[in-house]
């Protein structure tokens, strides 16, 4: 029979008791690491009326907010941090960083 406190047990028997192991910390740096995030470039955006977006088919086009030859918006999980270039890497189209935004990411670097 297990003993506890609310029996007529003396604490001084609860002092034999092999002391649990301790769990193992976690390190919170290490599990953020690897979240999986999507980082997407948003190449520009356009306010079109419905009667337009109706009238929008093949070999139309149209005209976005960003001057052609400009960096391209990074965003992660949405959320714009910097600005990069279309490189080709590969066989698949890749980005190069021109600009991040004031970020604190080296402590999930190590």
């Amino acid at each position: 029979m297990n003993a506890t406190p609310d029996d007529d047990t003396p604490l001084a028997d609860f002092d034999d008791a092999p002391p649990k192991p301790a769990s193992p910390r976690r390190n919170l740096v290490q599990m953020m690491r690897k979240i999986p995030v999507t980082v997407s470039l948003e190449v520009g955006s356009a306010r079109v009326s419905l009667q337009d977006l109706v009238n929008i088919g093949p070999d139309s086009v149209v005209e976005l907010d960003t001057p052609a030859g400009e960096p391209l918006v990074i965003r992660v999980n949405g959320t714009p941090i910097g600005r990069a270039e279309v490189v080709v890497a590969g066989e698949n189209y890749g980005l190069k960083v021109v600009e991040l935004a004031d970020l604190d990411l080296d402590s999930l670097a190590s």
